[in-house]
């Protein structure tokens, strides 16, 4: 080993000690022979891939610097829809579910069907109550049409008692007359009788003829003491004292004595009980036939009593008391109806099946939740940008939305529709209470509504909930309605009627069908 590095050391100092070699005598020395060089082109394809490399991330880069500079966008929005909760309107058990959980379905769909049999035995019993309530009403009316009858009558009897008194008016004043003149022929016969007496003493007239005087005075007599009490008969009649008071004449009677006799005023009341139970009341405390019937014309434009009876039939207490327990009972039946159709359980909407939890068998009560249908179209994107992103959004900017489910493979074009009117903070179940004086500033995010407007369900559809990513070209202008505002204009609400219309019950309704309620 030695011996070895002995030879190693003795070499590298004859290397280091050896003389350069010399060129030959005979010329200068010639060069090596010279290889092809590549360094040029080297560099070349170098700078052409740089530039290359350049022209192609500029290329690339140029849209998203372009969407960087033109748009707002943020990571915070998801999809969202309606969703309408199936739940039955009447309690009862599950007899048939058709769906389950994402089976689409069309508006009007049979979701659930309910026992239908206990709401059948209410419809029946419904339907005899209506059959009862119509014949009351029949009755009613009948019993008002006789009640017309009998006021006609008692009218006309009004009437002939009035024309009764003015007669017996009439009489009295004729027996008085008859008196007057019996009287004349009594003082007549006392006058001759008188003579004779005085005539028979010289002979003058014969004892025969004095009888005969002495007769007709006696007859004459009576006869004026029939006729006074004729004429008494007649004034106890109407009302009036045998003998008239000193002064006064037999004749003289009241000068409304057919409206306060006895017998018109029974005929009066008696027609106003009947009229009063037709539905008319005119009379009052000191009411006379004459303003009964004048108030009683005055109800019709031309006068006539007959026809104004028979008006008042439908209005009658009776005829309406019926009237009402008619409609009662069509109300019940409509009601009744309405339980049983509403055993069909429908979808309001077009949407999918979801969150189902009922099953045959099952008894339900009103509002218990069955299921959800969520809709297919009625969908949108809602994005929480942060306040400090809101100054120049408006109300139909063009929205670019991503959807991380379908990435760069589809992508969803919108309009913005709408700003809540509160941040995600305030509008919490449990919203923070800044009072106390723990208050810290931070970035406050407000949920933008986007409408998408080239969303087709068939080809792409989109699910609640799904992470999308929206860029709102801010820079473009505004299209659309309200293109341009920031709050909705005032919508117009339909205004309804503060006071349902009641239904006349004298005209017959039409059945209502049993089957499913359509869309």
């Amino acid at each position: 080993m030695a011996s070895t590095h002995d030879e190693i050391s003795e070499r590298i100092a004859e290397v280091k000690t050896d003389p350069p070699k010399t060129a030959p005598a005979d010329g200068p020395p010639k060069p090596a022979a010279a290889r092809p060089s590549s360094h040029h082109w080297r560099s070349l394809l170098l700078w052409v891939g740089a530039v290359a490399g350049l022209a192609l991330g500029g290329s690339l880069l140029k849209p998203a610097v372009e969407t960087m500079l033109n748009t707002v966008s943020t990571d915070d929005a998801y999809v969202n829809g309606h969703v309408t909760l199936v739940a039955p309107r009447v309690a009862g058990q599950v007899s048939r579910v058709l769906v389950d959980d994402n089976y689409r379905v069309k508006k009007g769909g049979l979701l659930v069907q309910l026992d239908k049999e206990p709401y059948q035995v209410q419809v029946a019993i419904k339907q005899a109550a209506v059959g009862a309530a119509e014949a009351d009403l029949v009755a009613a009316e009948a019993q008002m049409r006789g009640l017309e009858a009998i006021g006609g009558s008692q009218r006309w009897q009004l009437q002939s008692a009035m024309e009764q008194v003015n007669n017996q008016v009439a009489t009295l004043r004729a027996n008085v007359a008859t008196y007057q003149s019996k009287k004349a022929s009594l003082a007549l016969a006392q006058a001759n009788l008188k003579r004779g007496e005085e005539l028979a003493p010289g002979g003058g007239i014969s004892k025969e003829d004095l009888d005969v005087r002495r007769q007709t005075v006696k007859v004459d007599e009576a006869a004026v003491e029939q006729a006074l009490q004729q004429v008494y008969a007649s004034r106890v009649y109407l009302g009036l004292p045998p003998q008239a008071a000193n002064g006064h004449d037999l004749t003289e009677v009241p000068p409304d004595l057919e409206q306060t006799f006895s017998a018109v005023r029974t005929a009066l009341y008696n027609l106003v009980q009947t009229t009063a139970q037709i539905g008319l009341n005119l009379i009052s405390e000191n009411v006379t036939p004459r303003q009964f019937l004048a108030d009683f014309r005055k109800r019709d434009a031309r006068g006539d009593l007959d026809r104004i009876l028979k008006d008042l039939i439908p209005n009658a207490p009776a005829v309406k008391q019926a009237k009402a327990k008619l409609l009662q009972a069509r109300a019940d039946l409509d009601q009744a109806l309405l339980n049983l159709r509403y055993c069909d359980i429908v979808s309001e909407i077009d949407g999918v099946v979801t969150r189902r939890n009922v099953n045959p068998g099952n008894n339900v009560s009103v509002g218990q939740s069955l299921m959800a249908v969520r809709s297919l179209t009625e969908i949108w994107i809602d994005c929480n940008f942060k306040e400090t992103q809101l100054a120049d959004l408006r109300i139909g900017h063009r929205v670019r939305c991503e959807v991380d489910m379908y990435g760069s493979q589809r992508e969803y074009e919108g309009r913005i529709t709408g700003f809540t009117m509160g941040t995600g903070q305030t509008l919490a179940l449990l919203p923070p209470q800044n009072a106390t004086g723990n208050f810290v500033k931070i970035v406050q995010r407000l949920p933008v509504r986007v409408e998408l407007t080239d969303y087709d369900p068939d080809k792409a559809p989109l699910f609640v909930g799904l992470s999308v990513v929206p860029y709102v070209y801010y820079k473009e202008r505004p299209t659309g309605p309200h293109a341009g505002d920031v709050l909705q204009p005032l919508y117009p609400l339909p205004q309804g009627p503060t006071v349902p219309n009641v239904q006349d019950v004298s005209q017959p309704t039409a059945p209502v069908p049993l089957g499913r309620r359509g869309p």
